[in-house]
């Protein structure tokens, strides 16, 4: 146990963020919001929308499916190869987080889920108040049939704001958001169209060590 009487091996939970960019301009913006002081995990941090997967996500409906090869990859291991239900319930789960946080509501009666590309997966180090096994997808406004000047504050977020891709050293972003918009901005220069699969940056730690793979 920790000094705090948490387990140090708790464990992680299903979550899911988007890292949505709007490119309308000559220069490509990203959403991100200051999450509530009331947090006990990152408070007060600026981050992607994003939240923990709930039962409820996996009858969410949804016009469109995943790209074949965008959920074989959301079902690779480890600690075990998922369901293609949960996979796609974690996609369901970041477009309703970006709703509930951001008043940002794709067009249509259910959203299109062959817009989001895998870009980034994460697990929170042992030890932490809480613990997330999340997956980060990628989107881009345009395609996602989302308004970007419909963004908005919410309880969950504040400050919702459009970022520069490159990022603002100014802002307190944990070390994992910068990583992660790290590796969407290498995949978009490589990638620009995201039409392409490419291989997924996999965080975690093990043994006391924090690793860098891929999936």
């Amino acid at each position: 146990m920790d000094a705090g009487g948490r387990s140090a091996y708790l464990r992680p939970r299903d979550a899911a963020a988007i890292v949505l960019i709007d490119r309308s301009a000559e220069r490509w913006r990203v959403l991100m919001g200051k999450r509530s002081s009331r947090h006990v995990f990152m408070p007060e941090s600026y981050v992607f929308p994003g939240g923990r997967c709930d039962p409820g996500d996996h009858a969410l409906p949804f016009s469109a499916d995943l790209r074949p090869s965008v959920l074989e990859k959301l079902r690779i291991g480890p600690p075990a190869r998922l369901s293609a239900a949960r996979a796609r319930a974690m996609a369901l789960a970041a477009l309703r987080e970006l709703t509930e946080e951001t008043g940002l509501v794709p067009a249509g009666a259910a959203p299109d889920l062959s817009c989001l590309r895998f870009a980034v997966r994460a697990i929170t180090p042992p030890g932490r108040v809480r613990r997330y096994d999340t997956r980060f997808f990628v989107a881009f406004a345009d395609e996602a049939a989302v308004d970007p000047a419909m963004a908005r504050d919410s309880d969950e977020l504040h400050d919702v704001r459009w970022l520069d891709i490159e990022g603002d050293p100014s802002l307190n972003i944990p070390k994992i958001t910068r990583s992660v918009l790290t590796d969407v901005r290498t995949l978009l220069t490589t990638r620009p169209t995201l039409s392409v699969p490419d291989p997924v940056p996999f965080y975690r730690t093990l043994h006391g060590r924090a690793l860098r793979s891929i999936l």
